[in-house]
């Protein structure tokens, strides 16, 4: 985003960073940013966006990338270019391809949606899941799932506990916007297509208040219902998905955290 270089030096140390992929910018410049977060001392997440790249040489060469920037984890995304430049639809295909590649990652993260697709339905989904499941398993690499944006807890929970059911096994990380105003929550929702669990938040003015108190929108909202079932449901961690407004959302981690600490002390 235009924000981009002030807001870089407000990134906690060390931290992790999820790099995206716009149709507008290309791959090429999401690897240029992973580079540079990596040379700043970042763990840096580069998203490979399926639907734009070119052909077989292009994945290894994402590849080589990968080993030569000492790259260890990337998320893999079909992307939102309206067709794809080569021959990768979306990931599957993709994912094929590059568990062939001498790409040196440890782990590679795919997308979940507990709140559905706009464009894809839900069995296509949910076997799309399972098989990069079983892609990461046959190639001996660790994975994980990161969901969407969720703002139905219920449904997030329902879909999760029901993919376990399935046999899905992956590691599941909780897409929670960061610290945003409301206004902007509301319209990068609908352009990231969750409308349906933004429809559920409007209709209901109890869970939109628990969203956003007098001080504004708090993650922990939907993180805190969630974490009572993280061992049942293997969920490993969070995904904030900032909109480049770090300052606000590292302030709010490092708060966070501290208060975590305090309650580990006091126990």
């Amino acid at each position: 985003m235009k924000n981009l270089e002030s807001q870089i030096g407000h990134l906690p140390a060390g931290a992790s960073v999820s790099v995206t992929c716009s149709p507008a910018k290309g791959q090429q410049a999401t690897l240029d940013l992973t580079a540079r977060l990596q040379d700043l001392g970042h763990k840096a997440v580069p998203h490979i966006s399926a639907r734009l790249v070119e052909d077989a040489g292009s994945v290894k060469r994402i590849a080589e990338f990968c080993r030569r920037q000492s790259v260890k984890e990337v998320f893999l995304v079909a992307g939102d270019a309206s067709s794809p430049v080569g021959p990768y639809d979306g990931v599957v295909a993709f994912l094929r391809d590059f568990l062939d590649t001498d790409h040196g990652v440890d782990r590679i993260g795919v997308t979940a949606y507990p709140d559905g697709h706009g464009l894809i339905d839900s069995l296509t989904l949910h076997e799309a899941l399972h098989a990069k499941q079983s892609l990461l398993a046959g190639a001996g690499v660790r994975g994980f799932a990161s969901t969407q944006m969720c703002f139905d807890v219920g449904k997030w929970r329902t879909w999760a506990t029901a993919e376990r059911a399935a046999g899905f096994t992956l590691p599941l990380h909780i897409g929670v916007p960061g610290v945003i105003d409301r206004v902007k929550l509301v319209t990068m929702g609908v352009r990231l297509g969750i409308g349906a669990s933004l429809r559920y938040v409007q209709k209901n003015g109890s869970v939109l208040g628990r969203l956003f108190s007098p001080t504004g929108y708090d993650p922990n909202a939907l993180i805190d219902p969630l974490s009572k079932q993280a061992d049942e449901l293997n969920i490993e961690g969070i995904h904030l998905f900032t909109f480049n407004n770090i300052e606000a959302t590292a302030k709010w981690q490092q708060r966070a955290l501290a208060k975590l600490g305090e309650e580990s002390v006091s126990g």
